[in-house]
């Protein structure tokens, strides 16, 4: 299985939507199929819209915050001994994580489609800050849809969604997780798709939502690309990007702009959530070589019993809390483009007591999981290497998590 370089990763489809000829799709109820062709075509005509690029990149610029920092961690650099280590600081972005160009772009296909109601799932509670946040911006109203056990352990981000005007609707289904929020999500779009946009908050869902979702992200790795030519005049002949992954829009929107370099110059390494230490659940779907499902109305790699019905999976990060994971990763993982593996929770709050102590960033629990693994194994590599982690979320969310698992001085 082959990724073309001509072409970006999101358009490598064919016409039935499968990427590799067997991830992604869009395995949706007959009522949703017109829906998301109208979706499709609005999409494909917008992103091709010299009047429409021109208003992305103002909002990006002057509303999200792009670009957002790219700095060296020289404490860290110089405690491990080992490759040169640098974190994309997304976490920068308004709101505190990369969700917002997602969102953003959503809100302005929302206005352009002539809709007054948008939708959106959340975990983290990231996706959904941010779509109150761009629904609050461009007057737009605005549901939300969460795990119940979800709002519990992500106070902060729920606090911020209500203050910007939204609903949350608490979902009590299943693990009351992320996977249980999309799923009400897209029953209530069925019954109300002629007034209301639907946002996925992932490079998850059905074909068209994957791609309206990468497309936007992949700001990240644009900007990352302009400050590796004014930081090094180049790109360096030895570079490995760690970005952890749930469903994968932070990863995907980080690595877009490099998939088509040799990974024996850039290696692409995703970090999914391997649970508590010890434990049976898991959300690494990739790393355990989980078989192929349907879910959300997408074909994927999906956490699954030998039966075929999905399991409950469980991590410390909302975030990654996910039985899925991107199309798009599927075709990196079959490809060999990306290396996949997974950190336990214990590994990400060590990882965020390391990062914290010796540099002056604060990543949330999702990012830390890939800091767990830039740290152990940067410590083997040359000093000419440059490790970059893509520090895409603020930890002002985690603040209770934090508190209960290491105690007051950490918060």
């Amino acid at each position: 299985m082959k990724i073309k370089k001509g072409s970006s990763l999101i358009d490598q489809h064919d016409k039935n939507g499968f990427w590799g000829n067997k991830f992604g799709g869009s395995f949706v109820p007959e009522t949703l199929k017109k829906p998301i062709e109208d979706l499709t075509l609005v999409f494909e005509k917008l992103r091709k819209d010299k009047n429409f690029i021109k208003k992305r990149d103002h909002y990006f610029k002057n509303y999200v915050g792009s670009p957002t920092s790219f700095i060296k961690l020289n404490n860290l650099t110089d405690y491990l001994g080992g490759a040169q280590m640098w974190a994309k600081v997304v976490s920068e972005a308004n709101g505190g994580a990369h969700k917002i160009y997602n969102a953003t772009v959503h809100a302005l296909i929302c206005k352009s489609m002539g809709k007054k109601y948008i939708i959106g799932d959340t975990g983290a509670g990231y996706a959904g800050k941010m779509l109150s946040m761009a629904a609050k911006k461009f007057g737009l109203k605005c549901k939300i849809f969460m795990g119940a056990k979800d709002i519990k352990r992500q106070k902060p981000n729920c606090d911020a969604i209500r203050k910007n005007g939204a609903e949350i609707v608490p979902v009590y289904t299943g693990s009351q997780t992320l996977i249980d929020a999309v799923s009400e999500c897209m029953r209530y779009w069925v019954s109300n798709c002629d007034t209301t946009h639907m946002c996925v908050g992932s490079t998850v869902g059905p074909n068209i939502f994957v791609k309206i979702c990468g497309w936007s992200t992949s700001q990240i790795s644009k900007e990352l690309k302009q400050q590796l030519y004014k930081e090094f005049g180049g790109i360096p002949k030895k570079m490995k990007l760690y970005n952890c992954v749930g469903g994968g829009s932070s990863s995907f929107g980080f690595w877009n702009e490099f998939i088509k370099y040799d990974k024996k110059q850039i290696e692409l390494i995703g970090v999914e959530a391997g649970g508590p230490y010890k434990s049976r659940k898991h959300a690494a779907p990739l790393t355990n070589n989980c078989k192929i499902g349907v879910l959300h109305g997408a074909m994927q790699y999906v956490v699954q019993n030998k039966d075929g019905q999905i399991e409950e999976t469980e991590s410390i990060s909302a975030g990654l809390d996910y039985s899925g994971v991107s199309p798009l990763h599927c075709l990196l993982k079959d490809s060999k483009r990306a290396r996949y593996v997974s950190a336990s929770d214990e590994e990400a709050l060590s990882a965020y007591k390391l990062v914290t102590k010796f540099e002056n960033i604060n990543p949330s629990l999702e990012p830390c999981h890939a800091f767990a693994i830039a740290c152990r194994e940067s410590k083997k590599l040359s000093k000419d290497t440059v490790v970059i982690v893509n520090s895409c979320g603020d930890a002002i969310k985690d603040r209770d998590i934090i508190k209960n698992r290491l105690g007051k001085k950490y918060v």
